[in-house]
């Protein structure tokens, strides 16, 4: 089990270098393009990021779920890390507290959207348990937020496709009545939160998924036959999206099952390759950074933040944080706008990978 677990472990802490240096430019106005995220409609190398994670979560959620003869405990143990998860999330929000309002704090983010999607996945995977109905599942919950967008959007702004606006869709009303606006993202311009609660569907439906590819592999012989079913099937995937799009666009901030089924697609092909290299070939050195990430890949994206939050709010030199001096006089002054911006998430990547490398080293694994 332990070398067919490679190339998730890869997967995984390549997702979160990526997750790291996405988040973490020199400076916003200087970002490659393929490393910026889409204003709304389609998808960028970026997009592919987070739905990377949800994805590998749920193969991960194999290892622990499959063999499960107590189901009661199951889902106590689902329900408490959840709850932590997202408590994490609510605190990295609100750090470094002081000076905060928590008036104005919000409530969902990524960390609370990983909870919200272990925890519907969770339940439903150690409630359910047969592949058949499993997948019946992730495709009913794919459905429900299909109808829930379609049905209940704004119709009025424009046609048919106003329902999946930034304006026009459903999922802002919920969260408003649930959370309120003062507790709502607004880097859209208007109040709007990409992690909100209807998104949970599809994002849940996406950790089954990763369930499910996790269960076929690793009940199978890893050869290059194998490998190329996986990618066959991550083609199929971004075809089937394709089609979709026609009918609810591929969004990662609405999380569509379009985009579900894209970017589960394109982590298939990127999941089969890493296996045939690492699994069928053993070529398995260059992976070693990766691995590090991978084996502590919660708390790494957690120390990430922190870092980030620091050096941006807590820490400052000449009357400017630290996180805009370093850019400036380091990084933008020796390397220009673009690459100086990007050789600082790099420096942060690098900083979290050397925290996740001692944790390594010791052989401690932070399980939240």
């Amino acid at each position: 089990m332990q070398s067919r677990n490679q190339s998730i472990d890869i997967l995984r802490g390549l997702t979160v270098a990526m997750m790291i240096m996405v988040n973490t430019p020199g400076s916003w106005s200087y970002v490659y393009a393929p490393l910026l995220h889409a204003k709304w409609h389609g998808c960028t190398p970026t997009d592919m990021v987070f739905p990377s994670f949800i994805f590998v979560m749920g193969m991960s959620m194999y290892f622990s779920l499959h063999k499960v003869t107590n189901t009661r405990g199951a889902i106590i143990k689902i329900l408490k890390r959840a709850s932590l998860i997202f408590l994490i999330g609510l605190l990295l929000n609100w750090f470094p507290f002081v000076g905060r309002s928590i008036e104005e704090l919000r409530i969902f983010g990524v960390l609370q959207r990983i909870a919200c999607a272990f925890l519907l996945a969770g339940l439903v995977i150690t409630l359910i348990r047969k592949t058949t109905w499993l997948a019946i599942s992730a495709v009913l919950l794919m459905i429900s937020h299909y109808c829930i967008l379609y049905s209940f959007g704004d119709h009025s702004l424009g046609g048919d496709w106003s329902v999946y606006s930034l304006e026009g869709n459903v999922g802002t009303s919920i969260d408003r009545w649930l959370v309120g606006e003062p507790h709502m993202y607004g880097g859209f311009g208007i109040k709007f939160d990409p992690e909100g609660l209807l998104g949970t569907l599809s994002s849940g439906a996406q950790v089954i998924l990763g369930y499910l590819a996790s269960k076929f592999v690793l009940s199978k012989k890893i050869d290059a036959k194998l490998c190329f079913r996986i990618a066959m099937a991550g083609v199929v995937s971004i075809f089937t999206a394709w089609i979709l799009s026609h009918v609810v666009p591929i969004n990662k901030p609405l999380w569509t099952p379009s985009y579900v089924l894209y970017t589960s697609g394109y982590l298939l092909i990127i999941w089969s390759l890493i296996m045939w290299i690492a699994d069928v070939k053993s070529v398995g050195s260059w992976s070693f950074p990766f691995k590090v990430f991978g084996r502590n890949a919660l708390i790494s994206y957690v120390l990430s933040i922190l870092f980030a939050k620091i050096m941006l709010y807590v820490i400052h030199i000449e009357e400017s944080s630290l996180y805009a001096w370093l850019y400036a006089n380091v990084f933008q002054s020796a390397c220009g706008n673009y690459l100086g911006s990007l050789l600082f998430a790099l420096s942060v990547v690098a900083s979290v990978w050397i925290c996740a490398y001692i944790l390594y080293r010791k052989d401690i694994i932070v399980k939240v």
